[in-house]
């Protein structure tokens, strides 16, 4: 993920001004940067295993830096800073039922208990399978296979021996490195982090098995070797390094056409508005993205005015959202179809400017009063798609 625009990396731990989010602090000054992995380039080699382009990573990329690592380690990190900000989590709690009254201008939860928790705006991050999506909606959004699926795991280099192999040592030998193959239908990522001590892959293949209410599952080896079967046996010898993997189903849905209930105090987040494909890498720092601009149209609008705040964050990350979901498309579509002659920059990962140098929180404070002005003479409308 892409956070913030900063010339230099050493003012991410800065104190945030009186206006600001404090997200930067809540990402950076928490202590993300160490448990990330930290390559200098992606070396992308066709199946066969020549390198046919060496795509450099360029850090701070039009000034802001990228975040890659752990999701759980980067779920510790916003969890921990949320307790210390004396955040109510509760683990384990299911959500029964979500209310709105728009006499009492109040939302809530009824939880399996029975306990019912009011709150001026309900916000759902509850994900790809998001319990919240028929309540907004008013009707069940079915998901759709994509018709591909992943394979993916995180281990210790030294102990599953990546490091004593010489198909897999590379690995290891200069820090963090970054590494891809393309090609058949297929393509594997596979990269290191902590100084080349830990190891993740993740492989994206054809799947046509039917959609089920579980979506992931403890994947198999043979399985997963089958898919390389004939490609550069590096990829075989990284991929049996692994002591276990996932077997995780690529589900979409179309584009909803509104993340915000009919009375405005329900809200879809994340996920659970818009799920991204792994090609994207955008699905965490679009997640962050909506909670920045949600806080922000917040604080401007103040409590009396939270429905038309809600309406303008709509407003303001709908189109931007389902660009960056199509860049994603189009990425796996380019390294799905390649041919073992392909070489260059087209074969590139996007990093465009408009998606990796955006500022969500200084693009929320200055775009908030223009549209909210629009929303409060002219009414809401439905968002609207961007050219395909």
């Amino acid at each position: 993920m892409s956070i913030g625009a900063e010339s230099t990396h050493e003012n991410f731990a800065r104190v945030a001004p009186p206006a600001s989010t404090g997200i930067k602090i809540a990402i950076v000054g928490a202590g993300l940067w160490p448990l990330c992995g930290h390559p200098t380039a992606l070396n992308l080699h066709n199946y066969l295993g020549e390198l046919v382009r060496v795509q450099p990573t360029i850090q701070p990329l039009f000034g802001a830096y990228s975040y890659n690592g752990h999701r759980a380690d980067i779920h510790k990190v916003l969890f921990e800073h949320a307790i210390s900000l004396g955040v109510d989590i509760r683990m384990s709690t299911e959500v029964a039922e979500y209310w709105e009254d728009d006499s009492e201008g109040k939302a809530g939860i009824i939880l399996s208990g029975g306990e019912r928790i009011e709150a001026d705006l309900v916000v759902a991050a509850d994900g790809i399978r998001s319990p919240a999506r028929k309540y907004v909606l008013g009707y069940s959004d079915k998901p759709k296979p994509s018709g591909y699926a992943v394979y993916r795991a995180w281990f210790d280099a030294a102990e599953q021996g990546v490091d004593k192999d010489p198909m897999t040592s590379y690995m290891c030998k200069d820090g963090d490195v970054f590494h891809g193959w393309i090609g058949q239908d297929v393509h594997m990522l596979t990269s290191s982090s902590h100084g080349g001590k830990t190891i993740s892959w993740v492989i994206t293949h054809k799947d046509d098995t039917e959609l089920q209410d579980i979506w992931s599952f403890p994947g198999k080896m043979e399985d997963v070797l089958e898919v390389v079967k004939g490609w550069d046996p590096r990829c075989a010898a990284m991929l049996s390094k692994a002591p276990s993997c996932i077997d995780w189903k690529l589900i979409v849905h179309d584009p909803l056409p509104t993340w915000i209930s009919k009375s405005a105090r329900v809200i879809l987040i994340g996920d659970a508005a818009h799920p991204f494909l792994p090609t994207s890498v955008q699905g965490a720092s679009q997640a962050i993205e909506d909670g920045v601009t949600l806080a922000v149209v917040l604080q401007l609008a103040g409590k009396g005015q939270v429905t038309l705040a809600v309406k303008a964050w709509e407003n303001l990350r709908y189109q931007r959202v389902r660009k960056s979901q199509l860049m994603g498309e189009a990425v796996r579509d380019k390294w799905h179809r390649v041919k073992p002659g392909d070489r260059g920059e087209d074969l590139d990962m996007p990093r465009p400017e408009w998606l990796f140098g955006f500022d969500a929180e200084a693009h929320a404070y200055s775009s908030y009063e223009d549209t909210a002005k629009e929303i409060a003479e002219n009414g809401y409308r439905l968002p609207t798609l961007p050219p395909s």
